[in-house]
């Protein structure tokens, strides 16, 4: 029922820039009014995994690829997604999140220069040598933002591990080696990317600690939608990074 009523609703506006008519919710004002198209899309990637129809499998896919170009369109050159809301850094998080899962469907058109400048735009918002967050985006509320950069930055973190350890169990590095730039061109990876991974896994790994930290967690000062998105992040993030503190944070937010 919820899935036809989205793919009708995407069909009937698919030369339009939003996928829906009904505009000024309070979700869109919250978040952006590009949150219908992010929202949609992190569920047709996951329902597309599901289906075994081939009819419903192509108006899915069809789906997906409508909510992927809205998205693309909607982004700026740092990769922010505009028409931001209150806490539009957590719709350009959830943009970025979305936009990764679909370039895993071989069905899907995915800019992937649009995909790098959105992961780029989550981890700038966090200096991991500092711990400075940059909370402008997000209303000035921390954990918002520091959440956003911990998922921007869970799979380049751990695309960068398996490389370093496919490289020590080949023997083309060293058993104690470390993830560093220099380590991960020795493994053939190109210097801009390796660079990118490296940054990814200081941000992952100091930001995560940073947004389980009681006072980030209290958030706005109450348990509201941008809270609960902001937790999800955080623990989504340590699920892709295959990171068992997860369930250190799941503990500390429940006691909370």
């Amino acid at each position: 029922m919820h899935l036809k009523f989205l793919l009708k609703e995407i069909e009937n506006n698919k030369e339009q820039p939003f996928i829906t008519k009904v505009r000024g919710t309070q979700i869109q004002r919250k978040l952006g009014e590009n949150i219908d198209a992010v929202l949609t899309l992190q569920f047709l990637n996951q329902v597309a995994e599901t289906i075994n129809d081939k009819e419903l499998q192509a108006r899915v896919e069809k789906g997906i690829q409508n909510c992927v170009d809205k998205i693309e369109k909607s982004s700026d050159s740092s990769g922010k997604v505009k028409g931001a809301g209150w806490a539009g850094v957590l719709q350009s998080s959830f943009a970025s999140s979305s936009l990764e899962q679909a370039s895993k469907n071989k069905n899907i058109k995915v800019d992937k220069e649009k995909l790098d400048a959105s992961r780029n735009y989550q981890k700038s918002n966090y200096n991991a040598e500092t711990e400075e967050v940059k909370a402008e985006d997000g209303a000035g509320i921390v954990l918002y933002a520091v959440s956003s950069s911990v998922r921007g930055s869970a799979t380049e973190a751990k695309e960068a591990h398996e490389i370093l350890e496919e490289g020590k169990k080949t023997g083309k590095i060293e058993k104690d080696a470390k993830l560093t730039t220099e380590n991960l061109e020795k493994l053939g990876v190109a210097r801009e990317k390796a660079a990118s991974y490296t940054t990814a896994d200081k941000v992952y790994k100091s930001a995560k600690v940073k947004a389980m930290q009681e006072d980030v967690m209290n958030g706005f000062g109450n348990n509201g939608g941008e809270e609960f998105l902001s937790f999800l992040q955080t623990g989504e993030s340590m699920v892709v990074k295959k990171d068992e503190d997860w369930k250190n944070g799941m503990i500390m937010w429940l006691e909370n």
